[in-house]
């Protein structure tokens, strides 16, 4: 138990909370006001999630939460009792990276990596639902985060490579069970 856990407890005020992290059932204490953002980095020690403006605007704290894109900083822990949330972390289990986080490599889509985990949390969540984006429809989306070093465009490369590659993946998978 974290040290924060074991003050609230003498106050009284901690809720135990479980929830499933990055695949593995966790769980810790919150004060019933704590944001999901700072459980994740403080009481569960996922650190990958970051804390921007802590008003939902800049999208430096997006987790996914059920599969779906959520700013940890405008969801309180408790909220997330019993959920599913993913985290920068989860992207790669086994330490190797997936193949969105390799496409920002290739495209240098990240400089001071503030933003970055993110990124590419809606990026993942996006790609799951549009597999097919436009370059304009990838512009919209990211237009719910703030990057001040990139300038977007080697985002952009990076998630529409991402795509295509998936696609011909899917492509060269369909001729072989044909």
């Amino acid at each position: 138990m974290s040290k924060t856990s074991d003050t609230m407890m003498r106050h009284g005020k901690a809720q135990r909370i479980a929830l499933t992290l990055n695949g593995r059932e966790r769980s810790g204490y919150c004060e019933p006001r704590e944001l999901l953002s700072d459980f994740i980095r403080h009481e569960l020690g996922a650190t990958g999630t970051h804390v921007g403006c802590e008003h939902g605007v800049c999208g430096a704290c997006t987790v996914q939460v059920d599969g779906v894109a959520a700013r940890s900083c405008l969801m309180l822990a408790v909220q997330a009792d019993g959920r599913h949330i993913d985290t920068v972390e989860g992207l790669a289990p086994d330490q190797t990276l997936g193949d969105l986080q390799q496409a920002f490599q290739r495209h240098h889509a990240l400089q001071c990596g503030f933003c970055t985990a993110g990124i590419l949390m809606s990026c993942a969540d996006y790609l799951q639902r549009v597999p097919d984006p436009s370059e304009q429809q990838v512009r919209e989306m990211l237009s719910g985060h703030i990057c001040r070093c990139t300038g977007y465009t080697p985002i952009v490369a990076a998630v529409l490579d991402v795509a295509a590659r998936r696609r011909a993946e899917a492509g060269t998978k369909e001729v072989e069970h044909a």
